[in-house]
């Protein structure tokens, strides 16, 4: 009897031993359901306004999600000033301008943007690359998401200041001037070294309305930014801003304001990619302001709209464009004087003097003013903010089609260190 109480006890001892640490790793584990903590709970809330109801999924090779939403419940309507917005397409004077490059369309016509491999979408939708949990994380914050942090603007006391710590690094074509209403450029398409992931580099086109530290602008190009978009493809964007970056505009669709008309999904990675002394491949972009809406149209490859900045948004640049600028830049707060500079690299990674099949390039470098015609600027000049790590080269000589080039290797040389 007193072996049987015994073994009794020694069970009820397990059992109760058992329990314990049962219940000791359901506390460890979390096996009990909690509620999403306060920056869950942002998140998921961003997701959903970022992503909209897909009527249509295509994963592409490159891992991106593309989804084919309708397009009245794009991000653009979530906008104030577009609540009651109606869409408006490109005139199609805009895209039968007359192109005089001397591109050949067999190479022009390679360009392409990889997910379009994987499928199309329906009509009445518009292709838009999704927004994951883990690009949100990345961001400084929420509402920074797909944001250029400002160059001159001191946010302790908000005022402009006499300096600051600059963040980029840009070489470009400049022209000045009174009413320009577009401009465009064959885009010569490279993948540069990103050294960090919190870098991104460009080469683009801005359209401003002024040349001072404060300004409207609406900008459209290729881009590798590992931040933004999770790894180091070269992808196509677009870009606005209304107050030099201060508090407003963003890339692509990350924020309201873009209104997206077209099959070609902004911030979705494009290719083939151009190599050294090998096959060039070109990109055409171009941006183009309609007077009488005052809403600035993109489109790419010369003919294929990709949607437009309204009037509503983009401030004085509304009425017309006073400065143009073609060329690349670098983002990083290893630039300036800030050493070691940066190994990030503009354009092909050469130097603008490799010239053609090493040095990227521009051409076909176009603006349009109220006679509605595409021409050679009439001043330019070139601009590079450190000529030892990333330089420029126009080179314009009679009979021959201009050729703008620019670009470099950031940190190598003695004075770029």
């Amino acid at each position: 009897m007193e072996n049987r109480n015994q073994s009794k006890m020694k069970e009820t001892k397990a059992t109760i031993m058992f329990l314990c640490v049962f219940f000791a790793l359901c506390i460890r584990f979390n096996v009990q359901a909690k509620p999403l903590s306060t920056v869950e709970t942002e998140i998921e809330a961003k997701l959903k306004q970022l992503n909209k109801p897909a009527v249509k999924t295509i994963k592409s090779e490159d891992g991106d999600i593309i989804d084919c939403v309708n397009i009245y419940d794009q991000p653009a309507f979530d906008h104030p000033a577009l609540k009651n917005h109606t869409i408006k397409v490109m005139p199609d004077y805009m895209l039968q301008l007359e192109n005089s490059s001397t591109v050949e369309e067999d190479s022009e016509s390679q360009i392409f943007q990889t997910w379009q491999k994987s499928g199309s979408c329906p009509q009445g939708t518009i292709p838009i690359r999704r927004i994951l949990k883990e690009d949100l994380l990345k961001a400084a914050s929420l509402d920074s998401f797909g944001q250029k942090f400002p160059q001159h603007f001191d946010n302790s006391t908000g005022q402009e200041d006499g300096y600051v710590t600059p963040t980029r690094s840009s070489a470009f074509l400049l022209t000045l001037g009174f009413n320009y209403i577009g401009a465009q450029a064959d885009i010569n398409v490279w993948n540069p070294k990103v050294a960090q992931t919190n870098e991104f580099t460009t080469a683009q086109i801005w359209l401003k309305n002024s040349n001072d530290s404060y300004f409207s602008s609406v900008e459209s190009g290729w881009t590798v930014n590992p931040k933004l978009y999770g790894d180091r493809a070269t992808r196509f964007f677009a870009y606005w801003t209304r107050d030099s970056y201060r508090s407003t505009g963003c890339f692509d669709l990350t924020c309201s304001g873009f209104v997206q008309t077209g099959q070609v999904a902004l911030g979705a990675s494009i290719g083939p990619i151009s190599s050294p002394y090998r096959e060039q491949y070109e990109i055409n972009v171009g941006m183009f302001l309609e007077p009488n809406s005052g809403n600035w149209y993109l489109k790419v490859k010369n003919n294929i709209a990709v949607g437009y900045w309204p009037a509503e948004i983009v401030g004085l640049l509304r009425h017309s464009a006073t400065s143009v600028e073609w060329g690349g830049q670098v983002s990083s707060t290893n630039i300036r004087k800030k050493k070691p500079h940066t190994t990030t690299q503009m354009g092909s990674g050469e130097f603008a003097n490799g010239r053609y099949r090493q040095a990227c390039f521009m051409r076909n470098i176009k603006i349009m003013d109220y006679s509605l015609q595409l021409k050679y600027p009439r001043d330019v000049t070139t601009v590079s903010q450190e000529p030892y790590c990333y330089n420029t080269l126009n080179d314009v000589r009679p009979g021959v089609e201009p050729m703008f080039y620019f670009g470099g290797p950031g940190r190598g040389l003695a004075y770029c260190q």
